[in-house]
């Protein structure tokens, strides 16, 4: 699958049968010692629990109850994430996704999703007092040019252009040694400015022409360690296309990004994810609404229309 993201440069529910299945699916992709083998849980919390695997429920936080309903950040102090249990972001939540233009606070969504350089901290701020959540863009399995990082990417790790986007270059996702700093910074830098989570986009480089020899198991390896910062970072983090391998990951990410599902057939791939409880946030760009929508609501889905461009325009299921 190629990847099927339209960031323009900016100058500026659920069995415990089902949970249990995908984990151990995800645990036979571990050796026994490996230290990011994640834990199985023989059962899986409510719905509405806010608190992340591996937390205490019992964290006290009296506005994280409400938040789990409406995505209304825990925190006491608004627009800075809470220091408690990281968000555990629910099925069925609205949302949308800006990553060009002038930035639209307005649109009636729970959740956001915004690029990680050119969004401010004042920005968070504003939509976490409107109780919003905020999820984090960060391109993590490509090089673009025009970032202010760009000078820390060894010239070793860069492999071919992305197809369609200037400036862009696939990264050797294999030398975590070099990317897993640039990456921790990246990640820093969205929980420093509120963000809740992290949207890792090109994670499915394996499948395209990334002039690298990456395996299945390579791209496995990266996005679960991939996963395992952002947690270690404090913010959920979910999984952006890479249909593919979605049962072995659901399980230690938090929620599904998905381009155009619909259009190419395989929003089934993206069941298990519900089936946890967790949202997938979907997008088309070509198919109008009443074509995609009685296709996705009824999996759980979280879909709305959006232009290649991913700015304001936003057109939601009735």
């Amino acid at each position: 699958m190629t990847a099927r993201r339209a960031l323009l440069p900016v100058t500026a529910g659920v069995t415990v049968a089902v949970a249990i299945w995908l984990g151990v699916t995800a645990l036979a992709n571990y050796p026994a010692d490996d230290p990011d083998r994640p834990v199985v849980a023989a059962t899986r919390p409510s719905l509405l629990d806010t608190a992340a695997p591996g937390t205490s429920p019992s964290t006290p936080a009296a506005p994280a109850a409400s938040a789990a309903a409406t995505g209304a950040p825990s925190s006491a102090s608004p627009g800075v994430r809470s220091s408690g249990p990281r968000w555990q972001p629910r099925a069925g939540l609205t949302w949308q996704w800006q990553l060009s233009g002038k930035l639209d606070l307005s649109v009636q969504a729970d959740v956001y999703d915004l690029d990680a350089f050119t969004t401010t901290a004042e920005q968070v701020a504003t939509l976490h007092r409107a109780g919003r959540r905020v999820i984090c863009y960060v391109n993590a399995g490509a090089y673009e040019e025009f970032r202010p990082d760009r000078r820390r990417y060894p010239a070793e790790v860069l492999g071919r252009g992305l197809t369609g986007w200037s400036g862009e270059r696939w990264v050797d996702i294999r030398r975590w040694d070099l990317l897993e700093p640039v990456l921790t910074e990246r990640f820093r830098m969205c929980r420093d400015k509120g963000f809740d989570a992290v949207e890792p986009d090109n994670v499915d480089a394996y499948a395209n022409d990334s002039g690298f020899p990456l395996s299945a198991a390579d791209q496995l390896a990266f996005n679960r360690r991939i996963a395992k910062l952002a947690h270690d970072t404090g913010l959920a983090v979910g999984l952006k296309n890479d249909v593919e391998q979605a049962a072995e990951l659901a399980p230690v990410m938090d929620f599904a990004v998905n381009e155009e599902c619909v259009k190419y057939r395989e929003c089934s791939e993206l069941a298990v994810f519900i089936a946890a409880g967790k949202p997938v946030f979907h997008a088309e760009y070509e198919l109008p609404a009443s074509t995609f929508c009685p296709v996705a609501k009824p999996l759980g889905f979280s879909s709305i229309g959006k232009e290649f461009a991913l700015g304001a325009h936003r057109v939601s299921c009735p």
